[in-house]
């Protein structure tokens, strides 16, 4: 039924969600998992940010700190999957946006799934999906699965 799924992963929490699910849904059906993060020099500032003394509002990463983040998020993605016993196929960590990208991954792999994170707000915004899950809904020609 799912011979080829794509995951979008951010490294959050809905993200190791989507992962985890995205694996059980790949034991069953045999299929081969992609994984797509999309470095965000923002992202990384904010993420930095939260260290002492680094001035995320004022600086900008560096590209080998984007470089390193990102490996260290498709690390927490290999490590979730190989906690499910499983394999992640393909790792596609292209520049850009990333709703675009992960569209882009699952047409040239001819994925049956795309799995993603929902972005969890809380309250009255709970009900709303995140913007870059939101894009690939709409967007992609194959199957969709938001995760909580």
């Amino acid at each position: 039924m799912f011979a080829k799924i794509v995951v979008g992963y951010d490294g959050s929490d809905t993200a190791k969600n989507a992962m985890r699910l995205a694996c059980d849904l790949a034991q069953k059906y045999d299929s081969e998992l992609h994984l797509v993060h999309t470095p965000q020099p923002h992202t990384v500032a904010f993420a930095l940010g939260a260290v002492a003394g680094y001035h995320a509002a004022t600086t900008m990463p560096h590209a080998d700190e984007v470089e390193k983040a990102a490996a260290a998020i498709v690390t927490s993605a290999r490590d979730v999957a190989k906690d499910c016993n499983q394999t992640i196929t393909g790792v596609h960590t292209n520049a850009g946006e990333p709703a675009d990208e992960i569209i882009a991954v699952a047409k040239s792999v001819g994925a049956d799934l795309i799995v993603t994170g929902r972005r969890g707000l809380g309250g009255v915004g709970a009900l709303v999906l995140g913007s870059t899950t939101q894009r690939v809904n709409h967007l992609a020609e194959c199957a969709c699965l938001s995760v909580t």
